[in-house]
């Protein structure tokens, strides 16, 4: 383990050393990818006994959408998990009071979103310290993130989860990339863009793919593809979801410093001890969700507006509300 560290590192420290141009940028193109595969083998140890893969904590999925509380220890998490679903998870005031994974349910709109309350982060989690990993695999099966931010503390702890998460391959707020990728079993790679690229050109696209041993491909650009847009779509394992920065205990600090936060994309500013603008993030939530209610009428009666259907933003079709309601219902339709 300590040799792919070692080799992740030393990547890094040539990443940074080189200056970013066009002249380099077959150079850098190869670093990612080199860099992205180590990161992939300290995911997933191929040797026995390099303890598990990254494995989450066993909590089952219950409700209608799940949302991660992601955060450095003693931001207010836990508090935030007992005002918000009155679920009990323990709050002191020392460091990593929450040792596992505390699930609660809170009922909004009709919809039961399940709310985990995972163990602080610390920097370095991706590389697998601190329980890292483990928080890092459950966040990865949420529908929603929230980022827990100390207020008080600097902003630019804000920056260092975000690169905690996607050194795990979870995107945050992002689209996957509108970029074809296919694989053949002849003819070389084939590279094709509808739009003018200013990162990518036919070179460091040969490089990438040659890293991860493609020697035969299509590729189509259907907007200005970075590096890591395309190995992000070579990888496959990418995850790509909404997030919020939640701001915790902004009673603690001055109504000029709140006006500076507001310029933050996607924040939500609270404070869990006073409740203050809790409605406010579950409105956020449920908009980041988008999650679609259907309201059914039962045969000669009203419609029941009081237990609705709930769909999530990627399955809207007739057939995932027939699977909601009964596995059977599909197989009597004509």
């Amino acid at each position: 383990m300590a040799t792919v560290m070692q080799k992740i590192k030393d990547i890094e420290d040539e990443m940074a050393r080189t200056q970013k141009n066009k002249a380099t940028a077959h150079h850098l193109g190869l670093l990612k990818a080199k860099l992205a595969k180590l990161r992939r083998d300290l995911l997933t140890p191929t040797t026995k006994g390099a303890g598990g893969a990254g494995e989450g904590f066993d909590v089952t999925k219950s409700g209608d959408a799940r949302v991660g509380l992601v955060g450095f220890p003693s931001v207010g998490k836990s508090t935030l998990l007992n005002k918000l679903t009155g679920t009990f998870s323990e709050v002191a005031s020392y460091e990593f009071t929450t040792l596992t994974c505390i699930p609660g349910v809170i009922g909004y709109r009709g919809a039961k979103i399940q709310l985990l309350d995972l163990p602080g982060i610390i920097e370095g989690a991706k590389d697998g310290k601190g329980r890292g990993r483990q928080v890092i695999s459950t966040a990865r099966t949420c529908n929603c993130i929230l980022i827990v931010l100390d207020a008080i503390k600097p902003i630019t702890h804000k920056r260092l989860i975000e690169k905690e998460l996607e050194g795990f391959g979870i995107r945050l707020n992002k689209e996957p990339p509108n970029l074809t990728f296919r694989k053949k079993d002849k003819g070389g790679i084939n590279f094709t863009s509808t739009v003018t690229n200013t990162h990518l050109d036919l070179d460091t696209v040969k490089a990438i793919c040659s890293e991860y041993r493609i020697h035969n491909a299509d590729i189509t650009l259907r907007f200005d593809a970075t590096a890591d847009d395309l190995i992000d779509v070579i990888e496959g394992s990418r995850i790509y979801m909404p997030c919020i920065y939640v701001v915790n205990k902004i009673d603690q600090i001055t109504l000029e410093e709140l006006e500076i936060l507001d310029k933050l994309p996607h924040y939500c500013p609270i404070s869990a001890h006073l409740e203050w603008n809790l409605d406010g993030l579950l409105d956020k939530v449920w908009e980041y969700l988008n999650l679609t209610r259907i309201y059914t009428k039962p045969k000669g009666m009203n419609p029941d507006y009081e237990d609705p259907v709930i769909l999530s933003s990627k399955r809207r079709t007739v057939e995932d509300f027939c699977e909601r309601i009964h596995k059977d219902m599909l197989k009597q339709f004509k």
